[in-house]
């Protein structure tokens, strides 16, 4: 049995008393950021009302981005763990020449400026190579352009979300013990069997914050649609492009109703991700 008289010491009580000031500076730091989110969320709730939030929300331009938002991002998030699982499988298992240059690619873009993505799929799909032009061939071969419509709004946000998916799955697959799929390796399945009947399976919770991020990324895109899919109203219009056009013409309330929209957007996002209990680090 532990001695009261010194778990009760002076000396312990001091030194309980000195934790005072570390956790009164932690503490103010941290709520400085705390605090200046819940004025930013505050500041749009006081700016409108609810007969202007609703009266916002019934536009038909705004519905119509409304829809355009979730098919888009849906599908950019669909994408983005399709391409996600194998890649982010490949680059926790496996040591082969490149990989270095291959994680680097991969964080691109997330690094590099919006603008400057959306500029270079412009000029991906326009650039001519030998008389050749990728847009050109689409719309000629292929029947299904791809800039300033609704597809380069998918692609845009695609580029962007498949990287933030990438590194959640590769996490998910670095928590995974990979004995078990070794044990199946030696009592005769393939690595496909492996992956698919041992690592993947495990992988779930993984894969589907990895597609909620990836959807929660795709909902704040804006450089890169703007600049490779444009804003043409109830065409390539999503949420995050109607509330620069909407301040554009000097419609402030009807923008601040798309941003508190989006908030609770992304408030759902993040409750859904704190349900899954994924215990990812990334």
């Amino acid at each position: 049995m532990p001695d009261a008289s010194k778990t009760h010491s002076p000396s312990n009580i001091r030194l309980r008393r000195s934790d005072l000031p570390f956790f009164l500076v932690m503490g103010g730091i941290s709520s400085s950021f705390i605090l200046l989110i819940i004025l930013l969320l505050a500041a749009d709730l006081m700016f409108t009302s609810f007969a202007e939030f609703k009266a916002a929300l019934l536009k038909p331009e705004i519905q119509a981005a409304f829809r355009l938002t979730i098919l888009s991002c849906s599908i950019a998030a669909i994408l983005s763990i399709w391409v996600a699982t194998p890649l982010g499988y490949l680059l926790s298992r496996y040591r082969f020449h490149g990989r270095m240059l291959l994680d680097t690619i991969v964080d691109i873009p997330i690094v590099l400026p919006p603008l400057v993505l959306g500029l270079s799929l412009l000029i991906l799909f326009h650039l001519p190579i030998g008389g050749w032009e990728l847009e050109a061939w689409l719309r000629d071969s292929v029947g299904f352009p791809v800039t300033y419509r609704w597809p380069a709004v998918v692609l845009a946000q695609f580029s962007v979300a498949c990287a933030f998916a990438v590194r959640t799955m590769r996490v998910t697959f670095d928590q995974i013990d990979p004995r078990a799929e070794e044990v199946a390796r030696t009592l005769g399945c393939t690595r496909g069997q492996a992956f698919m009947q041992i690592a993947l399976p495990q992988a779930w919770r993984g894969m589907i914050a990895a597609t909620t991020i990836a959807w929660a990324r795709a909902l704040g895109e804006f450089g890169p649609i703007l600049v490779f899919a444009g804003a043409t109203r109830m065409r390539t219009e999503v949420l995050s492009t109607t509330v620069f056009l909407e301040l554009s013409i000097g419609q402030l309330n009807a923008a601040v109703a798309v941003s508190l929209l989006m908030v609770a957007l992304a408030v759902v996002v993040l409750l859904l991700l704190r349900v899954l209990g994924t215990g990812l680090t990334s």
